[in-house]
């Protein structure tokens, strides 16, 4: 990497993109414990609000338990990095006093060694977690769509992302240009799924979207609908849904995992315009425009949701 004037620069300006990704699959998988742990306890269940769909939009002491591992965890470990949470701690020092990462821990992560060290610098990075996804459906024990998730932005560019299972105890990760967990099936591009797209949207909005989908894509579409957008975006990147098409605001913290994941399988993530998405530390933490994500045919997919988009608003 060139560091041009600047250089050199002091050591503690770097940060290594490799300890960032084995911290962040270790964050995610000690938030995903918490979790898991949530669920033997009373819930304790509040509302943050109404989501643009009037849905309840609730918080659990598992969320903000999750929050306390992964947000301090990574950022006791990386003090100059900027890390954005969905929540928010209330200044309980137990909560804040998380222990260093340790990066001995983990055979899983032996892969991840043998790759090459990168430095950046630390100004320029930006950690995005959702210390639990889909919160809803956790306090329903649909657990199959809860997720913790960890995003590694650089300069507003998600590079590596990560997606954990709590309840199957599944990660997956990918490093964008460099590579992707082993447990990321292949998926073959295939035409004629063009013609017959199977499409994911989510279960607070479906019943208007499968409308406007079907408008889109032609009547042979099949509309799917499932919670937590690190879900949905797995649907796309293991192949069992060509399109996940999310159509009013959402926040970044639910999409920068799902975002850096897709791109390093070579799919893509844009709002329903086709713009790619800033994930700096000082951007706006909400996408307004609905979203776009595809493993293939991101083009042909764009070209055809404009007018529908506009006709939600």
């Amino acid at each position: 990497m060139n560091f041009g004037s600047s250089y050199p620069v002091e050591k503690s300006d770097l940060v290594n993109l490799k300890s960032l990704l084995k911290a962040s699959i270790y964050a995610a998988e000690l938030g995903g414990k918490k979790v898991v742990d949530g669920k033997k306890h009373e819930l304790n269940i509040k509302s943050k609000g109404k989501t643009q769909e009037g849905a309840n939009d609730p918080v659990t002491d598992a969320d903000y338990a999750s929050h306390c591992v992964m947000y301090y965890g990574l950022k006791n470990t990386f003090p100059k990095l900027n890390v954005v949470s969905e929540e928010h701690s209330k200044g309980d020092s137990a909560c804040e006093n998380q222990p260093v990462i340790d990066f001995g821990k983990n055979n899983q992560l032996d892969l991840i060694d043998f790759m090459n060290d990168e430095l950046v610098y630390a100004r320029d990075v930006t950690i995005w977690i959702d210390p639990l996804d889909a919160t809803q459906e956790y306090t329903e024990a649909l657990y199959q769509y809860v997720t913790t998730m960890v995003c590694v932005a650089i300069r507003g560019v998600p590079i590596i992302g990560v997606i954990h299972y709590p309840f199957s105890s599944r990660t997956y990760w990918g490093w964008f240009t460099k590579r992707y967990s082993i447990n990321m099936p292949i998926v073959e591009h295939k035409e004629e799924n063009k013609e017959h797209p199977t499409v994911i949207v989510s279960r607070s909005h479906a019943g208007k979207v499968i409308n406007l989908a079907k408008e889109a894509f032609g009547e042979k579409t099949t509309v799917e609908s499932a919670a937590g957008a690190g879900y949905k975006v797995m649907a796309v990147v293991n192949g069992t849904a060509d399109v996940y098409l999310h159509a009013t605001a959402i926040k970044k913290w639910d999409i920068c995992a799902g975002d850096a994941i897709i791109k390093s399988v070579g799919g893509k993530m844009t709002t329903s315009n086709g713009d790619l998405i800033n994930y700096s530390s000082d951007s706006e933490v909400k996408v307004t425009d609905g979203i776009l994500v595809t493993r293939y045919d991101h083009e042909y997919y764009l070209s055809k949701i404009p007018n529908v988009i506009e006709s939600m608003h």
